[in-house]
């Protein structure tokens, strides 16, 4: 039955469960030889892991996602809730939709918006290949897990992307340490189960661009914060959330580089960098 299973797999994605319960959802696999297969996770690179056959409960093939460039397309209409006018007019209210969502999870908002920016670049309207959609580009499972009707709403994409990251950040983030931080955007990016594999930030060239291109979003967005409270010394902040932004530049020091290796180890070390915030969001080598 197995061997059956492991037949060369078409054009759709395929999702590869394992015994223990975890599962990958790749673009395309290959049989090594008799006791491995080879899954191709993106259908953009040639990047691979390798899986032993004992260890593979079964492999489905997902519905085909909607067709799509890599590029936020505009062109596609937004669902029934929500009209095209309105997908045009709801990146106006970007700001306090972030604002509400990271209140209620101790996130902050520059966070989420580093993470809108790196996903959709703001497009309520944005479909990815693999069939993400919205602002925080959901997948239909992960949409359907938090509660969100339609994710081309602005509200309730922002609403079931933050409760999702959240529960990535209290797995891998518990101690608010930018490698926990790391980790969790990994997992955004590429699936809990690759970064419970490489204990870490898995050595996906696709997914180390995203997290650099979050974490330096994230880190401009907050120097650029701090300078408009220099300004203003009497504004108080509006919220207290748990995931934080870098504090005092002259404070935290240079933003600190490290291998997707290194971070993966390091996380091993993260309980002595307990922090409310984060002192410098790190970057990985191997993206620009």
């Amino acid at each position: 039955m197995l061997a059956t299973l492991l037949c060369p797999a078409a054009r759709a994605f395929q999702r590869v469960t394992l015994r223990s319960g975890f599962s990958y959802d790749c673009a395309r696999y290959q049989i090594v030889d008799g006791a491995h297969i080879r899954l191709f996770l993106s259908p953009h690179s040639d990047d691979f892991i390798v899986l032993s056959r004992s260890l593979i409960a079964r492999i489905e093939t997902l519905p085909d996602p909607p067709q799509a460039d890599p590029a936020p397309k505009t062109s596609k209409p937004p669902s029934k809730g929500i009209s095209a006018t309105a997908a045009a007019e709801a990146p106006a209210n970007l700001p306090l939709l972030l604002s509400a969502a990271g209140r209620q999870h101790r996130i902050d908002a520059e966070l989420l918006a580093s993470i809108v920016d790196a996903e959709s670049a703001g497009r309520p309207d944005a479909v990815s290949p693999a069939g993400a959609q919205g602002l925080m580009q959901l997948m239909p499972g992960t949409a359907q897990q938090f509660g969100v009707r339609d994710a081309f709403r602005p509200d309730q994409n922002i609403t079931g992307g933050t409760a999702y990251l959240d529960q990535l950040l209290n797995r891998y983030d518990p101690h608010n340490d930018q490698y926990g931080l790391a980790q969790a955007l990994a997992a955004y990016n590429a699936g809990p189960a690759a970064v419970d594999r490489y204990h870490g930030v898995p050595p996906y060239p696709e997914t180390i661009r995203y997290v650099n291109r979050v974490l330096k979003e994230f880190n401009r967005r907050m120097l650029a914060l701090q300078r408009r409270k220099a300004l203003s010394p009497q504004t108080s902040p509006n919220q207290d959330p748990a995931h934080a932004g870098p504090a005092d530049p002259a404070a935290g020091g240079p933003v600190a580089t490290m291998t997707a290796a290194e971070a993966g180890a390091a996380s091993g070390d993260a309980s002595e960098t307990i922090s409310r915030n984060v002192p410098a969001p790190i970057a990985l080598s191997g993206a620009q």
